[in-house]
């Protein structure tokens, strides 16, 4: 059942990362969010099965990081289109689609001009253009990620994304695990960063025609709820659950997260 593969294409713009898993009918394909600058999922099929096997009997699930090499000055928008080149290539359309956070920008995008390749959508703690509170964020990690202080940036992330029950435990790991898995250039996350800043797609939402779930967390400190209660007032149909104390970590901390996607996309 988790049937997982790693693999990688090469597209016109560059080579790109992806795995596959599972057995289902359906297909459900999943942008992460920025933390691919820092990490790709090259060689993760098999963790990803097995944390995600709740999906694996309805669902193929494609999960695809941005290119291997992103170019300066790359928008959310560009990202996209490199999705879509991936989906082409691989035969994809009308799938379910799950953005999370700047994956959700990108879905955002790729739902907007490519229609056909979205048949339901779902964004979760994410946002359609920058807001005070995301732009701060952006720029503690920007200045991080210029000093190379990756155990930082990841402590900073697990400040602001977990609940109080569940902040001292993430902050024990990513203490415990150091600088384990810090990249040798933060040259692709700076160019992710920025365009999480750029990212403007509100005057354009009422374009997307697919069923779409917009899912927040009402304490998130890093694209705030609201942001997530304006998308899915600007999307016509939108659905929104937002869940009340948790924030941006809410798609690992919420134990209903997954059966709520999969309901939905099913």
């Amino acid at each position: 059942m988790l049937n997982a593969k790693n693999g990688r294409l090469t597209l016109s713009t560059g080579e790109m990362d992806y795995i596959c898993f599972g057995s289902g009918r359906k297909t459900l394909v999943m942008i992460p969010g920025v933390g691919d600058g820092l990490k790709t999922v090259k060689g993760m099929a098999r963790p990803f099965a097995l944390m995600y096997r709740a999906l694996t009997k309805d669902f193929t699930v494609y999960v695809f990081s941005r290119r291997v090499t992103l170019a300066p000055g790359m928008t959310t928008r560009d990202m996209a289109e490199d999705l879509n080149a991936a989906m082409e290539a691989l035969g994809l359309s009308g799938v379910a689609l799950v953005g999370v956070s700047q994956g959700g920008m990108i879905a955002q995008w790729l739902a907007i001009d490519h229609p056909d390749k979205v048949g339901r959508l779902v964004l979760a703690v994410t946002q359609s253009r920058p807001n005070p509170t995301s732009e701060d964020v952006i720029r503690r990690w920007t200045e991080m990620a210029k000093q190379g202080d990756y155990k930082g940036i990841m402590l900073d992330t697990a400040l602001r994304s977990y609940s109080e029950k569940s902040v001292k435990k993430a902050l024990a790991t990513y203490s415990l695990l150091g600088n384990l898995g810090k990249p040798q250039s933060f040259d692709r996350f700076l160019i992710q960063a920025a365009s999480c800043v750029t990212h403007n797609a509100y005057d354009q939402l009422d374009r997307i025609a697919c069923p779409t779930l917009v899912i927040g967390g009402t304490k998130d400190q890093i694209v705030t709820g609201k942001a997530s209660e304006e998308i899915a007032e600007k999307i016509p149909g939108g659905q929104l659950y937002l869940y009340e104390g948790l924030g941006h970590g809410l798609y690992e901390e919420a134990p209903d997260f997954l059966r709520r996607v999969t309901e939905f996309c099913r």
